[in-house]
């Protein structure tokens, strides 16, 4: 990028959180999430996280976001203009990152694994061009606080599965925004595995901008104790016939917080759009809280649109059943919930990146169950 274009986008990043400030409980998108209260003094300092590709498949490009002189694929798709404060500040107060590039036609067989690491502000970028396709597992390490602003650009008929697991992460306070845009035809299938910290918090906006394009979003979290897990989403069909889907579970003992927002808006003239959202929690102690609101705005005509969310504990008559027959208590329990999970983990299609989701959550359970 050149220096008076990257200037001018940090520029403006700067202006937007100087106007914004630190997002609070009377922010309606952070009503359940205060981040202000939780990073306290410290503010949103001005550091810049780590990034750590662990593996670089062949076929894929990679470009760090301090070099000098981006190619034009970076120009053209990095920094774009937002009034998101936090994805404004992952560009204002961090000096890199890494960007990644899947050239067309590319069908990359191994995982490409992306971990952001230690305090502070970082950017990522990944570019799949038209018909290339790709697995992405992204590891969050645990920091004090962290920020990352990450943009996803899929190109007409490319496939994205993305993983992300967050594991328990004790005090720290830890804040992604991706921002997605497809193409026709692209396809984007989204897992986020969450185990909590002091604040957690996973933001998605999803625009679906070529007919044919389709977002799957799920997830799964298991918190104990204080911990808070918060995944907000907003899926914007823009145009006709689009797809999207979203499947979101919880489980939060002690008292921990589990948070599920999920916006669709079907812009003006998206007829044909198709659209589902459930979201689901069990609550295992009195002093848990889940806080699950879906929730549509149509613009639209013939469109299929659906949501639903419910929370409640877990079916006495079940846990009885499994009881009768010799289970113990402790391991009925432990069986049920991994059943009541288990339709969100089966959401992934890459069978090791599902193994590895439902190996974290066995043993997340022993904790709550």
């Amino acid at each position: 990028m050149t220096l008076a274009l990257n200037l001018d986008r940090k520029a403006a990043a700067a202006a937007v959180v100087h106007s914004h400030g630190v997002p609070h409980r009377r922010i309606e998108e952070w009503k359940y999430s205060d981040l202000k209260s939780a990073l306290g003094d410290q503010g949103l300092g001005a550091v810049t996280a780590e990034w750590l590709v662990g593996n670089l498949p062949s076929g894929v490009e990679m470009f760090d976001l301090a070099w000098p002189n981006p190619p034009a694929w970076v120009m053209n798709h990095f920094a774009r203009p937002t009034q998101n404060v936090m994805r404004a500040a992952s560009l204002a107060l961090s000096a890199g990152g890494v960007a990644l590039r899947v050239p067309a036609g590319a069908q990359i067989a191994d995982v490409l694994k992306l971990d952001f690491n230690g305090p502070g502000h970082v950017r990522g970028l990944l570019v799949l061009e038209e018909g290339a396709s790709l697995t992405l597992a992204e590891g969050v390490g645990v920091a004090d606080f962290r920020n990352v602003g990450f943009e996803i650009v899929l190109g007409e008929g490319a496939a994205l599965e993305h993983v992300r697991i967050s594991p328990e992460a004790g005090d720290a306070v830890l804040v992604e925004e991706v921002l997605l845009h497809l193409a026709a035809r692209a396809h984007y299938r989204g897992h986020f595995a969450g185990f909590g910290s002091k604040l957690s918090r996973m933001e998605l906006e999803v625009s679906l901008e070529g007919e044919g394009a389709q977002a799957h979003l799920s997830g799964v979290s298991v918190l104990d104790g204080k911990r808070h897990s918060d995944v907000t989403t907003h899926v914007i069909h823009r145009v006709v016939n689009t797809n999207s889907t979203q499947l979101f579970k919880h489980v939060a003992g002690g008292s921990a917080r589990a948070v599920y927002q999920g916006k669709v808006t079907v812009a003006k003239g998206a007829d044909g759009s198709d659209s589902s959202q459930t979201a689901k929690a069990l609550l295992l102690g009195e002093a848990a809280e889940a806080d699950l609101k879906p929730e549509l705005e149509i613009f639209a005509d013939d469109v299929k649109c659906a949501h639903g969310a419910a929370v409640g504990d877990l079916d006495a008559e079940s846990l009885f059943y499994l009881r009768a027959r010799g289970i113990p208590e402790s391991q009925a329990r432990g069986l049920l919930l991994q059943a009541f999970l288990e339709d969100a983990v089966a959401e992934i299609v890459h069978t090791d990146q599902r193994e590895l989701v439902r190996t974290e959550l066995l043993t997340a359970l022993k904790a709550v169950a």
